[in-house]
């Protein structure tokens, strides 16, 4: 049987495209916020998944929650801020 691993750059080659480009790292950063809520929530969701929540638990997931939504529509209203801005209204 012949091994694939010696051709492997040859399947497989390395692209430079592969990077992130600056319009894609300026889209992370812009919805950092939302990502760092949604972690959180993630987080105590996880915390709970193997007992029951006690008091403080729920609160700390409604908390999470709260703050996920919170920053949900602050992207969509800075969102529909820039679409309103641009020429013509339009997106």
């Amino acid at each position: 049987m012949k091994s694939i691993a010696a051709l492997h750059d040859v399947v497989t080659p390395w692209s430079d495209g592969l990077e992130p480009t600056d319009a894609d790292l300026d889209a992370i950063e812009w919805e950092m916020p939302l990502i760092e809520a949604d972690l959180d929530l993630l987080d105590a969701e996880i915390a709970v998944l193997d007992r029951t929540p006690s008091e403080l638990d729920e609160r700390r997931i409604r908390r999470a929650r709260r703050k996920a939504l919170a920053a949900r529509r602050a992207l969509l209203n800075q969102s529909a801020a820039a679409a309103a801005s641009m020429p013509g209204g339009a997106a």
